[in-house]
């Protein structure tokens, strides 16, 4: 029997993450196989057609970037940009029995916090609360592409004890009453705990720390970009890079199990028709822990499980709004929360984790055509067709264990009479229609990402959010494994979660010895 195929480094799973480390690897004159089991790269951030005969090419699953370091950007020598959005957040509510709202972002902020609160107290509250976060964003997010810190010197580097404890050591619900009264600022400031991430903003794990302070260090100013061209735009340049670095990808090739002796692998392929082996010196896992160690044949780690409600929709146009003093192009240019006033999120939690659906779902929209409308063809463009992303919360993946199609029909029901009560029409009235007639949404619950992604109980950042910084388990880049020779490249890693590339740099890095 022949030899396998050797390389220096097998990298299991071409999504961004994946993409990221083989460029990286085969850039340092390092032989690189990637292996990939869908029918194209990408995994969780792609750009594709969901609606039949619908030119509009939506990025389906992960769809803002933050954590993406312009170092990755300028390393790898990327044709990709991003561009800021006008407005932060639009939160509508009823106040006087007078349909109102919230407008971060612009010149109108500071009149927008006083027509809903009737004094500045909140808007200066906001202004030391969020040039505190960017304080801290600045010192941390460079940190994320070095060797993990011990706690002790991110502390040190932060250089903030307040700020320290205020999103390292208790929970951000304490420091979300202290300095803010008004319960819908109070929610929107919680948000960012709870993207992605089941729990209370007093939950003793500090597990909404960890998910908020992912939301507030990106790029050094926890700003929130569109991808020009669509998520996909993003991988579509990464699989060049790798490619034109000489890094090989195989797709319909699933790694099916990897043997180590921690200096040589050998993982077992599966494409069409055919099984084989490759050999590497290195093997990088672009994957969940739980996929690693089932590749592996080892015991997996603790189930994750996601808790949200993804909806992707094509209007014909943009609804109107109750609140008349804000323009829909405003309001729906960040991001638009429903639902997500400070006691609501608290009784849908509490809902969730009784095992019933929340009674008022919360959830965010916003939308991608208006900041960059090259996603959608040049006649639906002319026509003034508009994408809308809805990202619901504390929807737990055991909501849908009995029946997932029957629960998300009714949580996605339940969903849009939320956003109905601000709009001045039905949102049904302006969705466009596919060329079969049917309504261009589509909704996906946690075992949807679950079977069409592969992550662990639709869990978008493969288990739960670490710090970012060394414990005695994590590593010298917090991608180690208990295999000398084998490392964790996905979100998964620490310092993993969100489009970011961060988990593939740091692997790579990890590999080549920096």
């Amino acid at each position: 029997m022949p030899a396998p195929d050797s390389y220096d480094a097998v990298i299991v799973g071409g999504g961004h993450n994946g993409l990221v480390a083989a460029a990286y690897l085969a850039r340092a004159g390092q032989s690189v196989l990637v292996l990939e089991r869908l029918a194209a790269t990408g995994g969780a951030a792609v750009s594709t057609r969901p609606f039949d005969g619908v030119d509009a090419r939506l990025s389906r699953y992960s769809y803002l970037v933050s954590l993406l370091p312009p170092k990755i950007v300028r390393d790898l020598g990327l044709d990709f940009v991003v561009r800021k959005r006008t407005v932060s957040s639009y939160t509508p509510t009823v106040r006087g029995g007078r349909a109102t709202g919230l407008l971060v972002g612009g010149d109108g902020t500071r009149d927008s916090f006083a027509a809903l609160t009737g004094s500045d107290r909140e808007y200066e509250a906001w202004q030391r609360f969020y040039g505190m976060t960017r304080r801290v964003a600045e010192r941390v997010f460079p940190t994320l592409t070095e060797p993990l810190p011990g706690r002790d010197a991110l502390c040190e580097r932060i250089a903030d004890p307040e700020a320290w404890r205020t999103l390292f050591e208790e929970p951000i619900g304490v420091a979300v009453e202290k300095n803010f009264t008004d319960d819908l600022v109070r929610g929107v400031v919680l948000t960012d705990a709870l993207i992605g991430t089941f729990a209370d903003a007093h939950d003793p794990s500090l597990l909404q720390n960890r998910c908020f302070l992912y939301h507030v260090i990106g790029g050094g100013t926890g700003d929130w970009d569109v991808p020009v061209g669509g998520m996909g735009a993003l991988t579509d340049a990464l699989a060049r890079a790798a490619r034109e670095a000489g890094a090989e990808i195989r797709v319909r090739h699933e790694a099916t199990r990897i043997e180590t002796d921690g200096t040589r692998a050998e993982i077992t392929v599966r494409s069409p028709g055919s099984e084989h082996v490759v050999a590497a010196r290195k093997v990088l896992v672009n994957a969940s822990p739980q996929a690693l160690a089932a590749l592996l044949g080892e015991e997996p780690p603790a189930p994750a499980e996601g808790a949200q409600l993804k909806v992707n929709m094509l209007l014909t146009r943009l609804p109107r709004l109750r609140d008349r003093s804000v323009d829909p192009r405003e309001a729906f240019a960040g991001t638009f929360h429903i639902a997500e006033g400070y006691g609501q999120l608290a009784d849908a939690y509490r809902d969730a984790a009784a095992g019933r659906l929340p009674a008022a779902p919360p959830s965010e929209i916003y939308c991608h055509s208006l900041t960059d409308p090259s996603i959608l063809g040049p006649d639906l463009a002319a026509r003034g067709y508009q994408t809308l992303t809805l990202f619901g919360l504390h929807t737990p993946a055991r909501l849908f264990a009995a029946d997932n199609a029957a629960t998300r029909a009714e949580l996605l029901a339940a969903t849009l009479a939320e956003l109905d009560a601000h709009l001045d029409e039905p949102l049904t009235d302006c969705l466009a229609r596919d060329e079969h007639g049917e309504p261009c949404i589509e909704a996906k619950t946690p075992l949807d990402l679950e079977r069409d992604l592969r992550l662990p109980g639709g869990h978008i950042f493969h288990r739960d959010l670490a710090f970012p910084y060394a414990t005695e388990s994590t590593g010298r880049w917090g991608v180690e494994t208990a295999h000398a020779n084998v490392l964790l490249c996905g979100a998964g890693a620490v310092r993993g979660g969100g489009v970011s590339g961060v988990p593939g740099h740091n692997a790579a890095m990890a590999a080549l010895g920096r």
